[in-house]
């Protein structure tokens, strides 16, 4: 939410990446407008897989330049096992995607978009310090037609399910439950997936779908012997 967000050519990854699946498969897309970037300066904000995948497909469309920006430093050419183990390690990584063609930048932070006449044209940005703050005197300028943000989710919608069932939530407004019973707050209801977990691995999914679909099925049936 900083100035220039409303400008046309600024849209969620995720809006750009489904309607680029359903042209590959042939499906129709009804009632969107295109997203495109083909010749336009692309800037990807945000440095994850969904970055990624941004700038394959940016560049799969022929896009004339391809930046993508992460507000965190640049990591280390090489992790430091005595600290990060067992966690997965911190370092420089580059992506298939990354590999095709990209400029990338770390610790930037956008503070405005610019436009003409509706449309963006670039972003106003700052080195950003420790606290992910712009850093007087660091301002830059990047030219941009089309912006993709992959800043990562900020937790399920709260508004509608999550509010009127009055479940518990963490400080990151994900829902409370445990990888035993999968459990919230309320008796009757179950959350797993990103709703529990925050973002994460399709994988992780489809792991505590299934855990917490048997924890369903005992409290439903009152059995505890079920096959695992």
């Amino acid at each position: 939410p900083i100035p220039g967000r409303e400008l046309d050519g600024i849209h969620f990854a995720m809006d750009f990446l489904s309607q680029q699946n359903r042209r590959v498969t042939g499906e129709p897309l009804n009632n969107v407008t295109p997203i495109l970037a083909g010749g336009k300066h692309v800037v990807v904000i945000g440095g994850g897989d969904t970055g990624s995948d941004c700038i394959g497909t940016s560049n799969r469309q022929g896009a004339a330049s391809v930046t993508q920006i992460e507000i965190m430093p640049m990591p280390p050419e090489k992790e430091n096992k005595a600290l990060v183990w067992p966690n997965y390690p911190v370092k420089f990584r580059i992506s298939s995607s990354q590999e095709e063609g990209v400029t990338r930048d770390f610790a930037v932070a956008t503070i405005r978009f610019d436009g003409e006449n509706g449309k963006v044209t670039g972003l106003q940005c700052a080195r950003a310090d420790e606290k992910f703050q712009p850093i007087p005197g660091t301002e830059f300028v990047l030219k941009a037609d089309l912006v993709l943000l992959a800043m990562g989710f900020l937790g399920p919608v709260q508004e509608g399910l999550v509010q009127g069932a009055g479940v518990a939530t963490d400080k990151r407004s994900n829902v409370m439950a445990d990888t035993v019973k999968y459990q919230t707050s309320r008796e009757k209801f179950f959350a797993c997936g990103d709703m529990r977990r925050g973002q994460s691995l399709v994988v992780w999914a489809i792991r505590e779908g299934r855990q917490c679909a048997r924890s369903i099925d005992e409290w439903l049936m009152g059995k505890t012997d079920l096959p695992r």
